[in-house]
């Protein structure tokens, strides 16, 4: 939720910097919400844990499907802001090869509000492609994660950055296709209770999404 509000605040200060600019914007609307459905794509990156017999990239966080949001403002024809949002979601977590073999080393929620500027190339055409760069904040949450009868935890927060690229397609006066991906810098230090660090984690996710989207 701090991360949410935080880059909330970010995008209605960038908003209010611009009240000239986003005139230029005014007849087809300067809002864009869509919905997407979106397919997280981890990289399963991480070191190697020697002592308890783990190599490097051992360690698996699950990949799934989520729900999206995201309210784009467009300050000028080509020029937008993109806050992109979700709720909490659960990944379930393995180590592949360890020296005890396989482990279900159990699960953490994970959060990654993104916040990007876009430029789209064709603002006027029915196809419009955009590319967009910005930063994602990493919250993680409910982590309940244990390997060889240690609680192990996650460090709360990360920031890092996101790369964006996708097109819209306009169905309707204001009804359009959107398709999407995203590449983000997902990392967190894996610790001991006692704040040893163990491993270095890369989820650094690729997400694919499509969805709808209203401008207004």
């Amino acid at each position: 939720m701090r991360c949410t509000l935080k880059l909330l605040a970010l995008s209605t200060a960038l908003v209010a910097a611009f009240p000239a600019a986003a005139q230029q914007a005014e007849r087809e609307g300067n809002w864009l919400v869509r919905v997407r459905a979106v397919s997280v794509d981890t990289a399963n990156g991480s070191t190697p844990i020697g002592a308890l017999g783990v190599p490097a990239n051992a360690i698996h966080v699950e990949d799934k499907i989520i729900p999206e949001l995201d309210i784009s403002y467009f300050f000028t024809k080509n020029i937008a802001a993109e806050l992109i949002l979700t709720v909490p979601q659960k990944h379930d977590v393995k180590v592949t090869n360890s020296a005890v073999g396989r482990i279900d080393a159990g699960s953490f929620h994970l959060l990654p509000p993104t916040l990007t500027a876009q430029w789209h190339f064709n603002p006027e055409g029915t196809f419009r492609p955009y590319v967009g760069v910005g930063v994602t904040y990493s919250d993680y949450s409910a982590v309940k994660l244990s390997a060889a009868g240690n609680n192990l935890k996650l460090d709360n927060d990360y920031f890092g950055p996101a790369v964006q690229a996708g097109f819209d397609i306009k169905l309707g006066k204001q009804l359009f296709l959107n398709f999407d991906i995203k590449k983000a810098h997902v990392r967190s230090d894996l610790k001991l209770d006692d704040g040893t660090k163990l491993s270095r984690v890369k989820v650094d996710p690729l997400l694919v999404g499509v969805g709808i989207g209203w401008r207004f």
